[in-house]
Formats: structure tokens, sequence, C-alpha cells
């Protein structure tokens, strides 16, 4: 009978989600964290692993022979050596599209707490401001509307597609920039990056992290941006040259950044991004919803069990 490991269970559930769709499946070990150095004794003979972010590289294949199955719970998969994966016979399933909903919704959610200053109002209000006001209102910080704004979306996934799709319904205008060209255009404007940039009030990332991508947004492409703009990242940390962006956000090149995702994580005390006012950061929680979570574990599921069946899915090493 197959033996499953998981070695990262707490990147996953706090105990709010049950693995029980996983762990019913096969004899499974639980592991709620795991050590780069620890990967290899903890897979040991198991033939199904899941990870979240694991490395699991040629040397941990060569020392764990048993090891046929990858369930991750991702979408993306640059933690795992593909090309390794292939060569020792390794099925590795990734989740995709699992996340799409609610990485949108931590996208607006960032978009509108800089728009409508629901931050700063609510500190306001706690701190003894209105108790103080002669008026029923305050509206010392500036408020603006997204009706009429532009957004330029980087990248044109399922994830990027979902922001769109609620940017019209704010009555936005929506620029895209993507390496293939979408069928459906309707109401978006696809356009080369420079021209999203000059133009965009908000520029958001939604693109997968790569050669072709890394450091993207850097001294260069900045300099495009109105220095009204907002930059906002859910996608991957490395997408932007996080000194760069730093230095941008100190000298005024661009208003304000809202970002989900870092290179080093967790965040480095060192980190050029932290403590800069203009400059919010949440702990890569943007496809972290309960439901989101459920989700994902009933599909990583799906992946076991067509596995088992012999015919895996979403095998990204296929």
């Amino acid at each position: 009978m197959a033996r499953a490991v998981i070695l990262d269970a707490d990147t996953v559930t706090s105990g709010d989600v049950s693995l029980e769709p996983l762990t019913s499946l096969v004899e499974t070990t639980v592991y709620g964290y795991t050590e780069q150095c620890e990967i290899k004794k903890n897979i040991g003979d198991a033939e199904i692993v899941l990870t979240n972010k694991c490395r699991i590289t040629e040397e941990v294949f060569e020392a764990c022979p048993n090891l046929k199955f990858i369930g991750l719970f991702a979408t993306g998969y640059n933690n795992i050596e593909i090309d390794a994966a292939k060569r020792h016979g390794c099925v590795v399933a990734n989740v995709p599209g699992y996340s799409s909903d609610a990485v949108a919704q931590h996208t607006f959610a960032l978009i509108l707490n800089h728009f409508s200053k629901i931050h700063e109002y609510s500190s306001y209000v706690q701190n003894g401001g209105w108790c103080k006001s002669k008026l029923f209102t305050h509206f010392d910080i500036p408020l603006n509307e997204l009706s009429g704004k532009t957004i330029g979306i980087i990248g044109y996934g399922a994830i990027g597609r979902s922001v769109a799709k609620i940017a019209l319904a704010f009555n936005m205008r929506v620029l895209v920039y993507t390496r293939t060209a979408p069928n459906d255009c309707d109401g978006i404007t696809v356009c080369g990056l420079s021209e999203l940039l000059k133009n965009s009030d908000i520029v958001t990332l939604h693109c997968p992290l790569n050669d072709g991508t890394k450091e993207l947004i850097n001294v260069d492409t900045i300099s495009m941006m109105k220095s009204t703009a907002l930059l906002v990242n859910t996608s991957r940390g490395g997408v932007i040259n996080e000194n760069d962006l730093a230095e941008a956000l100190k000298s005024g090149k661009i208003s304000s950044a809202a970002i989900d995702v870092l290179t080093e994580e967790p965040i480095s005390p060192d980190c050029p991004l932290l403590g800069l006012p203009n400059c919010v950061i949440t702990p890569h929680v943007a496809w972290a919803p309960i439901e989101t979570r459920m989700r994902l574990i009933d599909l990583v599921a799906a992946n076991i069990r067509a596995y088992l069946d012999g015919s895996p899915i979403n095998n990204v090493a296929g």
C-alpha cells in the first residue's frame, strides 16, 4: 500500500481546516514543518509526498528512490526540480486555479484600502478624533473614486481575468499586458508594457515568476509609471526589485505600494520595504481564506486519487 508524507502541513492549516480528505486516502505521516536538511529523512521510503514550499531537488530524488508522486499545495512549482522529477519518473501535480477569486479579492482589498483610506479613518475614530469633531463628518484625509481610474494588469491568467472583471464592475479602464493575446478582449485593452505603465493609476502584478518576469519591476520600469501610481503585487515577490521599489517610494517616483509577497519569506528584518509609510505589506495571505484552503485540500486529494487510479492529472512533469 502506498505511503504518504505531508512535509509542511502548517502552511495550509492551523487546525481550522481538516486534512482528512488526504489522510483518509493512504497511510500518511504528517509533519507541521520540515527544514530543508530534514526533507530526505522525513520522506524516507514514502511513495507520495505532499508539500507547499519544501524544495525537492535532485539530491532528494536520489536519496528517496520510492518517491513517485509529489502533490503540491500550490499552483506554482518552482520549488521542485522538474527535470530531476522527469528523470526519476515522478509525477508532480499542482493545483491550478484554486485561489483565483481569493487573490482577486485581496488585490481589491489592498486597492480599496488605498483609495478609501479605511485604515487611516478607522484609526482616526478609534483614537478619539471623531469624538472631538464639531461636524458629522471628517474628510481631511483625501479620498478618491475608482470609477474612471485606469488599472494596468500584468499577466492575464485566471487571477488577472478575475481582477479585470472586478475592475470593470467599478467602471474602471482596464489595460492588460500579457505574452499570450486573449481570445476575449471585451472591455479591456491589450497593450505593451511601457504603454501600460505610463497610463495606469494602478499597476497590479499577476504573472508567474520566471526568467522573463524576474525583477520586471525595477528602476527602469518604475521610471515609466505615474508619480501618483499605486503598485500592487499579489503574484511572486521576485517580480519586483525591492531595493528599486523602496527608493522609488522614498523619493516619490511613485505614490504607494501594496504587496502580499516578498522575495524572502518570511520577511527579513532588513527588507528595504519594511517600515515605509507608503507601503502596505500583508504576510502572503491572498490565497488563504478558509474556503480557499478547503478547496485546495479537496483538489490535492483529487490529484492523489487520479494518481492511485493510474491516470495522473495536473502533472507538470509530464
